[in-house]
């Protein structure tokens, strides 16, 4: 009899000891967190390719599938050759004048041959006059034509701009079709699959960083004061049943305002019936998880 209740009495006397330490072990308690950001589809169609699973690491650039996006493809080649046959159509304005420039080269020569002929008497006054008025007629004549065929070809050039507005909106979205991570982070769900529609706005998967992580707590007021944003704590997380793991931490984030103590958290004063949330920013080993229970000692 002796021998079967000793134990049993230090057993007693063990268990009430480690619930006595375990309530004095932590000041604050709380739910690990992190940055979630759900990625959703840019552009209407089917899923042709998406390489990612749940718990895949992604690197922000990574590219990581594609929506069906030929019948865009089809429309921007259809507009590039609407471009194509407009601008075959402006006018080559040096070759369309190239003959009046050849008259103006030859009625210059002859300007040129009546003035000598002048100074010798050997030709008019009126035969030089006629000579200067034939080289100001074909001047006027090509720059006439040069300003109706620039017309024509600013005319032209105009037309194109819409086509060419309609080729830069498809050109995003064909940009949108392919599904580029812009995350540094850990795959938490996956929305959809390949082969399925999606739509613009439609959740294809869920993905935070996990690097760090960041424990929301609740203290007390009167704790309040004993803390700052900066400050160095000590974080505790179940490791077996009787032990656990410690990690540094930093607090970031105190709020300036009270709320009631939320009902799955218990905090060293458990007649407090206000609270202020903290977070702590954690650097993450890999066995912190979102959801998890931490516990703070400050």
């Amino acid at each position: 009899m002796k021998r079967t209740l000793l134990p049993l009495a230090v057993l007693t006397l063990t268990s009430l000891f480690s619930c006595s330490k375990s309530e004095d072990r932590y000041d604050a308690s709380g739910t690990f967190e992190a940055v979630e950001t759900i990625v959703s589809a840019q552009a209407s169609g089917t899923i042709k390719e998406l390489n990612l699973e749940e718990g895949q690491v992604l690197k922000a650039g990574q590219a990581i599938g594609y929506i069906d996006s030929i019948q865009l493809y089809l429309k921007k080649q259809q507009l590039l050759a609407q471009v194509k046959a407009t601008l075959s159509s402006k006018p080559d304005i040096h070759a369309q004048t190239a003959a009046l420039q050849e008259q103006l080269y030859q009625a210059l020569r002859e300007q040129k041959r009546t003035a000598s002929l002048l100074k010798s008497d050997a030709a008019t006054q009126k035969q030089l006059d006629d000579a200067n008025t034939q080289v100001d007629v074909i001047r006027k004549q090509i720059t006439a034509l040069q300003s109706s065929l620039g017309i024509t070809s600013a005319s032209l050039n105009d037309q194109t701009v819409p086509l060419s507005v309609q080729i830069q909106q498809i050109d995003d979205q064909l940009r949108k079709s392919r599904i580029i991570n812009q995350v540094n982070g850990t795959v938490l769900t996956k929305y959809a699959e390949v082969n399925e529609g999606t739509d613009i706005g439609k959740p294809i998967y869920k993905i935070a960083e996990l690097n760090t992580i960041t424990l929301r707590a609740y203290i007390t007021g009167n704790q309040l004061f004993h803390i700052k944003v900066g400050q160095q704590v000590k974080v505790l997380v179940d490791d077996t049943k009787d032990s656990y793991k410690t990690y540094p931490g930093i607090i970031e984030w105190v709020s300036n305002k009270a709320e009631f103590t939320p009902k799955t958290i218990q905090t060293k004063d458990e007649r407090a019936n206000l609270v202020y949330a903290i977070k702590i920013r954690i650097k993450n080993d890999g066995y912190l998880k979102i959801g998890m229970y931490g516990e703070v000692k400050l």
